[in-house]
């Protein structure tokens, strides 16, 4: 039963190393070989797993290799454009200047029943609003709508907007995040401070407390009230 269970951790360690080489990609979003990987990395994990008589490096050894093999055709695929066409394929227009390519569905077996799932799913119900529409290699469908349907941004209204950065997270589920304090150039002190403010007494009281780039603090005691808010610096 130990040996089952030494085997079990070693070949999940395995995986997940493997997957950690991969990179962060949702399943979705896979190229065609990185999915074939996948899938088969799954599989050899499994069956050292399953049968304890079946040597363990007769699983290792294929899951290495494909961690190999994949590392080495992304690295192709990233240095030339000809092999990364015929490792991943090339992205195909479905609908260009406002029409259908019919010939490319054709092609791609790809009927206009799910052409119209996937623009409902981009939140443009109306085929005669896109200007094109491109099927990428790992899948998902880019759509471009007309530029009379696009919604109007700022620009376009020759409106000024100030910056917006990405908020700095300071407390996490009562723990400071203390790099962030330092990129801020902040203390610890002064955020206890601005704590006691809103009437807490310590971090581990927060389970949530931010800090955005025009200097508000949230902050959410653990209870799930808020603390409110305000300018900070």
């Amino acid at each position: 039963m130990l040996i089952v269970l030494v085997r079990t951790l070693i070949l999940y360690v395995l995986v997940v190393v493997a997957m950690r080489v991969m990179g962060k990609r949702q399943i979705g979003q896979l190229q065609p070989f990185e999915l074939v990987v996948t899938l088969m990395l799954s599989e050899l994990a499994a069956i050292p797993m399953e049968s304890p008589g079946i040597p363990l490096i007769n699983g290792i050894t294929p899951i290495v290799t494909l961690i190999a093999a994949q590392v080495i055709l992304s690295y192709v695929s990233l240095k030339s454009d000809r092999a990364r066409a015929v490792i991943c394929g090339t992205p195909s227009v479905l609908i260009e200047n406002g029409k259908i390519v019919e010939s490319e569905l054709k092609r791609l077996r790809y009927n206009l029943s799910d052409l119209m799932e996937q623009l409902r799913a981009k939140d443009v119900p109306n085929i005669s609003d896109v200007e094109f529409a491109i099927l990428e290699t790992s899948g998902q469908l880019s759509v471009i709508e007309k530029s009379q349907k696009r919604p109007v941004i700022p620009e376009d209204l020759h409106l000024p907007t100030r910056y917006e950065g990405l908020p700095f997270t300071l407390i996490m589920d009562g723990h400071i995040i203390h790099r962030n304090l330092t990129k801020l150039n902040l203390s610890i002190d002064w955020l206890n401070q601005e704590l006691k403010k809103r009437g807490i007494e310590s971090p581990r009281e927060v389970l949530f407390a931010c800090l955005d780039t025009e200097g508000k603090l949230f902050c959410q005691r653990k209870s799930g009230k808020s603390a409110g808010g305000g300018d900070s610096k």
